[in-house]
């Protein structure tokens, strides 16, 4: 493994233990998010903290923090698939981590930061469909602002502020997750993985059909004409 690859997946580790510590600590300290005024503080928190780490890390990994981003970025050919699998590996372990040091420091009263909401337990396929629909508008913002460009250097403030605003739509509904790494640290933790599954199905899912649809339908054409030129 080269050394640029080792700094890349340092950065990624760094960014998504912060991000899944950052934004289980909100979520454990408001509760489960069952009503819309419980979700302000996990929306804030984990928006805030995104901007944070993309202007921290961004020009070193690209500050993915996200599986279902990764994904997206490997379907749309904007990183190449070893890379792929390593920074999938190294974001699973960066929020399993965090959800280590997170129940290492809080009382077994707290949820853990659980990514769970209202159709979580009772309709479980549904709340999934919502989270592929969050992760396809995540991987949208993350493609046009950042990969290419449009909105230069507040791309980490545009991104931030999507999730920040996913989070607060549907965050009652699923706990607005809208990261497989950020479902999968608490799950185990509070030794709850009935909901993973399915929630691993439409945030992949999602984050593929954002790069579908980014990466060849909605791309940039003043990349293409440089490459051709």
């Amino acid at each position: 493994m080269d050394n640029a690859l080792i700094r890349k997946l340092i950065a990624e580790f760094l960014g998504t233990f912060t991000l899944v510590l950052v934004g289980s600590f909100a979520v454990a300290a408001t509760g489960i998010p069952q009503s819309s005024a419980n979700v302000v503080v996990p929306a804030l928190a984990h928006g805030l903290v995104l901007v944070g780490i993309i202007f921290a890390y961004g020009h070193i990994s690209g500050a993915h923090f996200n599986p279902a981003v990764t994904v997206g970025l490997l379907v749309g050919r904007k990183i190449d698939p070893i890379s792929a699998v390593a920074y999938i590996i190294t974001q699973f372990v960066g929020g399993i981590v965090a959800a280590v040091v997170l129940s290492a420091l809080l009382p077994d009263r707290f949820n853990f930061g659980v990514t769970k909401g209202m159709l979580t337990d009772t309709n479980v396929w549904q709340a999934a469909g919502i989270e592929a629909i969050l992760a396809f508008l995540l991987v949208s913002t993350i493609y046009q602002a950042a990969v290419y460009g449009k909105a230069g250097n507040n791309a980490p403030i545009a991104i931030g502020f999507t999730l920040a605003a996913l989070i607060c739509a549907t965050g009652m509904f699923t706990g607005a997750s809208i990261n497989p790494a950020r479902t999968l640290g608490p799950a185990l933790i509070a030794g709850d993985l009935s909901y993973v599954v399915p929630y691993f199905v439409g945030l992949f899912a999602g984050g593929a059909v954002g790069g579908l649809v980014h990466g060849y339908v909605l791309n940039d054409t003043t990349e293409k004409v440089k490459a051709n030129s």
